[in-house]
């Protein structure tokens, strides 16, 4: 088996080298936000609801410890609208703003990576098959047509590095818009929550 992938990736001459580097690289960002994206993970469930059960001043101790107990974004986020009771609204807004793209920019963390090799891998793929036909008008003006097997060589690299890059580039193109998609959903969902809160600390702010 292994034999006959090294066999294969040499009739993809140069060109399957940086394809492979890349489809190793895609895999392990794919399943690095498979597991840093899940919904529990950035939404905690405990933090979401003590959260939405913040009724008055006298929840804030509990809302922090539980923020405490669970760290994340989300818990990072809320605990800097709940320790700064006695700010302003704006105060807590802009501070909020501040903060929240730092911690959102670990949610977005190696989808550029993927959407690179969602555009390079096709076109290394395309390249290697210019490569390869080169190599067959080569062999055509040095020996004519009627060598089949030095003719196939270069049609073989043709079509190898071309199914490559369109295989890694097509799976990784798929999982960018889908963990794109997903970070999206979630920044949202952190968003909201996040105004909720800030709502409330007004309402007690101003109640005092």
């Amino acid at each position: 088996m292994f034999e006959e992938i090294w066999s294969f990736f040499l009739k993809g001459g140069i060109l399957m080298l940086p394809i492979a580097v890349s489809s190793l690289i895609s895999l392990e960002v794919i399943i690095e936000k498979l597991i840093t994206l899940r919904r529990k993970r950035i939404i905690i469930p405990e933090v979401k609801s003590v959260i939405n059960s913040v009724s008055s001043e006298e929840d804030l101790p509990l809302a922090i410890s539980v923020c405490n107990q669970h760290e994340g974004v989300l818990s990072n986020l809320m605990k800097i609208v709940l320790m700064q009771s006695g700010r302003t609204y704006e105060h807590r807004k802009e501070e909020l703003s501040d903060r929240g793209r730092q911690e959102i920019r670990s949610l977005e963390k190696g989808l550029g990576v993927l959407e690179t090799i969602a555009a390079v891998t096709p076109i290394l793929g395309l390249l290697g098959t210019v490569v390869g036909m080169i190599k067959v008008f080569q062999v055509i003006s040095l020996q004519g047509v009627g060598e089949a097997s030095a003719l196939s060589g270069g049609i073989s690299e043709a079509l190898i590095t071309t199914a490559a890059g369109l295989s890694v580039g097509i799976p990784a193109l798929i999982f960018y818009n889908y963990f794109s998609r997903k970070a999206e959903n979630l920044i949202l969902d952190i968003e909201n929550l996040s105004n909720t809160l800030l709502n409330k600390m007004e309402m007690f702010r101003k109640g005092r």
